[in-house]
């Protein structure tokens, strides 16, 4: 993980709070690390819940979620907003390295471990197609842009509540809005966000 920053370093990323998501990426294929570190900042927790999901091991998350940003580091320069925003184009990215570490653990207890026939189909009916991935994939592009569309305060709550796991009443306090209002605004957002997906399709 992105160590923790120093007073001095805290000071410099918050100069970063007011740029967009594009913008970020940009500085940081300019090569500047504390734009890094704001988009870790802006979006680590995100990123970790979906490779816990994958995973289901907290250690084996944490370093799939380093690994995803390590490679947002390393290939910025390559990002294009044609294909999507910074956000998909790092959740597929972060979702790509958590399958990979879900690959590279079961190969590991395979190579340490005699297998029988039927604990080896076992492994390779939890690996996911290459058809499989594409399909989380897309359906994942389609979630997003459907977000996107959604007003500020009602896409908040929702990826909050469902990539970051927290209840309605932690929303309210967190967010300092009354139990009724985030109620409300989470039902408006996610009628709005069946619309939209039922709408394309």
């Amino acid at each position: 993980m992105i160590s923790t920053a120093s007073d001095c370093e805290t000071t410099v990323r918050a100069a970063f709070v007011h740029l967009s998501d594009e913008a970020l990426v940009a500085q940081i294929a300019r090569g500047d690390e504390q734009a890094l570190g704001a988009f870790y900042d802006r979006f680590g927790r995100t990123v970790f819940s979906l490779a816990l999901r994958v995973v289901r091991n907290a250690q084996v998350a944490e370093e799939a979620t380093q690994e995803a940003f390590l490679a947002v580091w390393r290939s910025a320069d390559e990002y294009r907003a044609s294909r999507g925003s910074p956000r998909t184009w790092l959740l597929t990215i972060a979702h790509r390295r958590a399958v990979d570490r879900v690959r590279y653990e079961q190969r590991r207890v395979a190579a340490n471990e005699p297998l029988d026939d039927t604990t080896q189909a076992q492994i390779r009916e939890t690996l996911p197609s290459a058809e499989d991935e594409a399909w989380v994939a897309f359906e994942r592009e389609r979630l997003v842009r459907a977000l996107e569309q959604i007003p500020d305060a009602e896409r908040e709550l929702i990826e909050l509540a469902y990539f970051d796991g927290y209840t309605q009443s932690q929303l309210a306090e967190r967010l300092g809005l009354p139990l009724g209002t985030v109620k409300r605004r989470t039902f408006t957002g996610l009628r709005r966000l069946r619309e939209l997906l039922e709408a394309e399709g």
